[in-house]
């Protein structure tokens, strides 16, 4: 099959990604150094929101979804060895996606919509950037429903086979963002939209809370699925072995999906428009959502293990240093479970009803979050473009030791400016602040942090430009390449695949249930009763 129209579509979408990653890194390093209050001249509250804003929209939305769509539309072509249906309805989406992002840009920029990359009134942006947001998310449905056509069709014309690995994952990924978009497309709708307009006086922050922590949590799912994909499919075989178990790989992505969805309370702890039992509830969905990445760990690290002994490794560890360490993509992995490690037990601490209440809002949140996200999920995007870079562009990787660099760095990094992040929320630092001179004891307790923080910024933007160096060097090259993606073969083919492993159909339902329970009395309530003075239906 000549798919080089697939490539060319995922590459672009790639392209788009990780442009705004370069920006948004300057912008996180900048913001390190204001921040710290040590460079008086760069002080600017105004330049420092507006800043922070625009480096979330550009990591947390457009590297994401871009990521996610070009990934994904090269997974599904490659996987399911058909090309991508109806290319030019992929297209439209993306041009949608983009406008959106343009849109979103010249508020952002212009510092018109500093409200911290969230949709959380009472902070008003301009109407344009609610509006560019929600072009984004509807032209990542357009791929959404590629993926699940594309699905469909494939499991109609082989029926009673198991789905390949990877298209099952990035379906899934599809119908979780699918669900979860819901409740911050009908915030930004029905409320946001329209009082940005001026089209109404005032609106209720406590629904539109809500309805954006349908979106907050399972997003970070949403954004780590490819991730995972990346670790069940790709892994084992670049680190020369074969994935554990197929099965419990597709165990761990319903379960993701299923899980990650009825739960966002844990955010709204401090807050009072929810009561206590539907808080405890989600706070127990979060809990059991630790239970695929559980199973992950142990999947994919039984897999590194078979590679590694195949590779010649002895002993009970023998195996680790008997992995190839310079692959990127097996390296990406290794320091992306680290991180996992660390910034899992962050996030335990924060869906804690009792120990939330010591970091709600502190340093610490934002040092969970980096890690989870700019550490394990980001990193492991690095090791997914180093290996599709040559693939997609027919170019050879231009250095593989520049990208071996590379992910130490962002590691190191990484682990360097988190790690203060930590220390000064449990010395009280709030976050969402541009300026940390309270008073002298406050300040002398958190300046060696301070100064820590930025070294690893510092250390973050060098690894930044290695990756685009890298990138756009591939992209130039003279070389030709020839290779296609290679999936993991597992130990144990799934000839007989239960259907509940093999579609969606049941864990929808289940889905529709479990929303339902979660969500449903804690948004109806806005509308039978009046909230803090806002009257009626929410608004």
């Amino acid at each position: 099959m000549n798919n080089s129209a697939e490539k060319k579509l995922a590459l672009t979408h790639l392209w788009v990604a990780f442009g705004a990653f370069g920006l948004a890194a300057v912008m996180g390093l900048y913001q390190v150094i204001e921040r710290s209050g040590f460079f008086g001249f760069l002080e600017s509250r105004a330049v420092y929101y507006a800043s922070v804003s625009t480096h979330g929209v550009l990591m947390g939305f457009v590297l994401t979804t871009f990521f996610i769509m070009g990934f994904g539309y090269y997974t599904a072509t490659s996987s399911l060895k058909m090309p991508v249906w109806n290319l030019s309805f992929a297209w439209v989406g993306f041009g949608v996606s983009l406008s959106g992002v343009v849109m979103a840009a010249l508020p952002l920029l212009g510092g018109a919509a500093s409200v911290l990359f969230t949709f959380y009134p009472p902070m008003q942006a301009h109407p344009l950037f609610y509006i560019g947001a929600t072009l984004l998310v509807v032209g990542s449905w357009f791929w959404c429903v590629s993926m699940i056509v594309m699905y469909t069709q494939w499991k109609n014309a082989n029926p009673g086979i198991a789905v390949p690995l990877a298209m099952f994952a990035t379906t899934a990924n599809a119908i979780l963002w699918l669900w979860t978009s819901v409740g911050v497309a009908v915030e930004v709708l029905f409320q946001l939209i329209p009082w940005s307009l001026g089209w109404i006086d005032s609106i209720d922050p406590g629904l539109a809370r809500t309805l954006f922590a349908w979106t907050l949590h399972p997003i970070v799912y949403f954004w780590l699925i490819p991730t995972y994909t990346a670790f069940y499919c790709l892994v084992p075989k670049q680190a020369g072995g074969f994935l554990f178990s197929d099965e419990m790989a597709r165990a761990a992505f319903i379960l993701l999906v299923v899980f990650s969805l009825p739960i966002g309370f844990h955010h709204l702890y401090m807050d009072p428009e929810q009561g206590h039992g539907w808080k405890i509830l989600h706070a127990v969905g979060t809990f059991v959502v630790t239970l695929p990445t559980f199973i992950t760990g142990f999947t994919v690290i039984a897999s590194l293990e078979i590679a590694g002994r195949l590779n010649g490794g002895k002993g009970l560890f023998g195996w680790i240093a008997a992995l190839p360490w310079t692959n990127p993509m097996v390296l990406a992995i290794i320091l992306g479970l680290l991180m996992l490690i660390f910034g899992g037990f962050g996030g335990l601490v924060n869906a804690s009803y009792a120990m939330n209440a010591m970091v709600h809002n502190t340093a610490w949140v934002s040092g969970h979050f980096h890690l989870i996200f700019g550490g394990t999920t980001v990193i492991m995007y690095f090791g997914v473009a180093y290996y599709l870079w040559p693939i997609l562009s027919g170019k050879p990787l231009f250095c593989k030791a520049m990208a071996v660099k590379q992910l130490w760095t962002w590691f190191i990094g990484m682990i360097i400016m988190t790690t203060p992040w930590h220390i000064l929320g449990l010395l009280g630092q709030p976050r969402r602040i541009d300026s940390v001179n309270y008073n002298n004891l406050l300040t002398l307790s958190w300046e060696p942090y301070e100064v820590t923080m930025m070294f690893g910024g510092a250390i973050l933007l060098y690894s930044s430009a290695l990756l685009l160096i890298n990138l756009y060097k591939t992209q130039m090259g003279t070389e030709a390449y020839q290779g296609e993606i290679e999936y993991a073969e597992p130990i144990h083919a799934p000839d007989d695949l239960p259907e509940y492993l093999n579609s969606f159909k049941l864990w929808n339902i289940v889905i529709a249930v479990f929303m339902l329970i979660a969500f449903g009395y804690p948004i109806l309530q806005f509308f039978l009763m009046e909230t803090f003075g806002s009257g009626r239906w929410g608004v």
